[in-house]
């Protein structure tokens, strides 16, 4: 089998990856830490009380919003299809624009906002607070990365799109990453929220005006064959060693049960001996 070699998209992925892990686990461990030490600190005080790791939490994530806004090569065309450069069209006569359905996206916005409504719920019950809702967002920044690189459920059971370009919600991610910063109030927060919603807006609005350009069918920049992320490649290969673990896993069961079986006869044969 030939070996694919890993695009500098994937590769600033895992990178990501890592990088949102460590201030998730950071930020858990501070939090930690300060809760058996009885320690209150706040994580959304003024900028000369505010905490680094804090600071670098939010200078990451506003950072990576701002830029964005903007066409760039270090991101997947997946977030930078709606950008004219990124256009090159294909559409023949007579075919139709097919994007997601409504009923796919609805499903998805539904879900989380149901998700998010109960974290909601807890807090405003006082049964967690808003350090737990800052861990909650940084753990969602974590699992972007895994949705893109091995695993996203909302592609496998409601977008079925085939791959993160042809993505209907992309840039839906900030937004449903610090949905739980919502129920925060802080200048800090908000910001975050704020460029967040804004980025999904300008989304949005893209899809409304040129549609054309999130589609495959009519953006040739979307086809398999003009891809150089193979972004794709990463969840392939988990579903292929999944299956042939499966398939191990079968097979010494099966193995496991027919000794068994062999083991039950000779027991039995040695009794009718007696």
């Amino acid at each position: 089998m030939r070996k694919i070699k890993i695009s500098l998209i994937s590769t600033l992925h895992y990178y990501k990856l890592v990088f949102r892990s460590l201030l998730f686990l950071a930020a858990t461990v501070v939090y930690a830490v300060n809760w058996i030490q009885g320690i209150k600190i706040d994580l959304f005080g003024r900028v000369e009380e505010l905490p680094l790791l804090m600071a670098v939490i939010w200078v990451a994530y506003a950072l990576e919003m701002v830029l964005r806004f903007f066409p760039s090569k270090l991101e997947s065309m997946g977030c930078q299809k709606q950008f004219v450069r990124n256009y090159r069209p294909k559409l023949k006569e007579g075919e139709k624009i097919r994007l997601n359905s409504a009923k796919s996206t609805f499903m998805v916005a539904a879900s989380w906002l149901a998700l998010n409504g109960i974290i909601g719920i807890l807090f405003f019950t006082h049964v967690i607070n808003e350090g737990i809702l800052l861990l909650i967002s940084l753990f969602y920044g974590a699992c972007d990365m895994i949705c893109i690189l091995f695993f996203c459920p909302f592609q496998t059971w409601m977008m079925k799109n085939k791959c993160c370009g042809s993505c209907r919600i992309y840039n839906w991610d900030y937004a449903m990453m610090f949905t739980p910063l919502i129920f925060i109030r802080s200048g800090y927060t908000i910001s975050l929220v704020v460029l967040s919603l804004l980025l999904l807006i300008r989304w949005e609005v893209g899809v409304r005006m040129h549609p054309e350009f999130f589609c495959e069918a009519s953006n040739d920049s979307l086809s398999c064959a003009n891809c150089s992320e193979k972004l794709c490649h990463h969840k392939k290969q988990l579903r292929r060693f999944l299956k042939q673990g499966g398939q191990r896993f079968q097979l010494a069961g099966n193995q496991l049960i027919s000794t068994a079986e062999e083991m039950k006869n000779k027991i039995q044969q040695k009794i009718e001996q007696k």
